[in-house]
C-alpha cells in the first residue's frame, strides 16, 4: 500500500489568520455612513456659496453625529457560514 503525503502549501499561498474583532458591518452601516458622506457635501457646497448658518450645521451633524454613528453602531450578526 502507497501513503499519500499530506498536501503542503506555501507560505506565500497560505491565508493568514485574520482575528474577529467582532466589527459587523451592515445595512445600517452603509446607509450612515452615506447619508453622513451626503450631509458633508452639502455642507461644502452651502459653504462655498456662502451660507454661514447651514454650512456648519451639516458639517457638525455629518462630522459629528453619523459619520460616528455609522462605525460605532453593531450591524446584524453574521449567520453561521457566512
Amino acid at each position: 500500500m502507497s501513503q499519500s503525503k499530506p498536501v503542503v502549501r506555501s507560505r506565500s499561498q497560505r491565508r493568514p489568520v485574520e482575528p474577529d474583532l467582532g466589527f459587523n458591518w451592515g445595512r445600517l452601516n452603509t446607509a450612515l455612513l452615506a447619508l453622513g458622506i451626503v450631509l458633508l457635501l452639502l455642507g461644502y457646497l452651502a459653504l462655498s456659496k456662502g451660507s454661514i448658518t447651514l454650512a456648519p450645521v451639516l458639517l457638525v451633524a455629518g462630522y459629528v453625529v453619523v459619520v460616528p454613528a455609522a462605525l460605532v453602531l453593531v450591524g446584524r450578526k453574521a449567520a453561521p457560514g457566512e
